[in-house]
């Protein structure tokens, strides 16, 4: 074989795993646009190796796109702008392979925004090792291997990431996807109409709503009781002229499935100019996240342009 068939049979054997490379790194790093930079970098790496000497492509790719990661996290710039307050994880639209595997419900639970969100609570090495466990299943003597520590240590940090995702998380079942639609219609339509004891009986007692003010804000913000959300979410949903023209023209408002959980689209033309959310427990609505900033919409607004979505739930806002 001359180098030009070599060539494309490893760009070829390269792109037979993009998918799976890109998904480990937006689980690492919460952000599509970072993921794909990652993935870009570790075909860089592979390009430039003596790939003769790599007997298990997977696993050599598998730790260059994990140690990619890692490097990001760790750099100053991560830090400043995945402060604690001022983030939400990129949505991405149910299909995304971005978002596989998905076969367990370990791994649908490890990339959604919940869990997302709570992993930038722990260490660059707590998160790597925890979604090479439960979102790919390695070993922890393969997870060693590729991050370059004992076994001991990978189930050390492995303990601690559970321990702390564990305990912060507010939900921890599916829920039934007809009942998780008819609970998020029926915000919409209390949000949309101002009917606030509906709102508030939609609502957990200890219910927070989290939004990034449309990118405009510094820092996330924040609403708990139910009373308050309720008072945000009627604000957040009444139409009005000026709603209108920050978001380009009269949207509609679509049901859909965003990371594993239901959502409501904010849709104009063919742009998602907004993605609010919803985290389900007992029945009840436990958290909202509204995403609005554009440059946390375009993955998501990539595959809703290839997505048929069903009749909106208001036609026109």
């Amino acid at each position: 074989m001359d180098s030009t068939a070599t060539d494309l049979f490893d760009t070829s054997r390269f792109e037979a795993g993009r998918s799976r490379l890109a998904s480990l790194a937006y689980r690492l790093l919460g952000s599509a646009g970072d993921a794909e930079d990652a993935v870009q970098d570790a075909f860089l790496h592979w390009q430039a190796a003596d790939r003769q000497r790599i007997r298990v492509p997977e696993a050599w790719l598998t730790k260059v796109v994990t140690n990619l990661c890692l490097d990001r996290l760790r750099s100053a710039q991560a830090r400043r702008e995945r402060a604690v307050g001022a983030w939400l994880p990129e949505p991405l639209l149910d299909g995304d392979p971005m978002l596989g595997p998905a076969d367990t419900f370990e791994q649908r639970e490890s990339v959604s925004l919940a869990v997302l969100t709570l992993m930038e609570r722990l260490s660059p090495l707590e998160r790597a090792v925890y979604v090479l466990r439960e979102a790919f299943s390695y070993g922890h003597a393969e997870i060693a291997e590729i991050l370059d520590i004992s076994e001991s240590a990978s189930q050390q940090h492995l303990h601690r990431a559970r321990h702390r995702v564990t305990a912060a998380r507010r939900s921890g079942s599916e829920v039934d996807p007809a009942a998780a639609r008819r609970i998020v219609e029926e915000f919409l339509s209390a949000a949309s109409s101002g009917r606030t004891e509906r709102l508030v009986a939609l609502l957990t007692d200890d219910v927070i709503a989290i939004s990034d003010g449309a990118g405009l804000a510094e820092k996330l913000l924040r609403y708990d009781t139910p009373q308050r959300v309720a008072a945000v979410a009627r604000g957040g949903f009444k139409p009005s002229p000026a709603k209108r023209r920050l978001a380009g023209g009269t949207p509609a408002m679509h049901y859909a499935v965003v990371n594993g959980t239901p959502a409501i689209l904010t849709v104009v033309g063919d742009r998602v100019v907004g993605s609010v959310t919803f985290d389900l427990a007992g029945g009840r609505i436990a958290t909202v996240r509204g995403i609005a900033a554009p440059a946390r919409l375009s993955r998501l607004t990539e595959a809703w342009r290839q997505h048929r979505p069903d009749t909106p739930l208001i036609a026109q806002w």
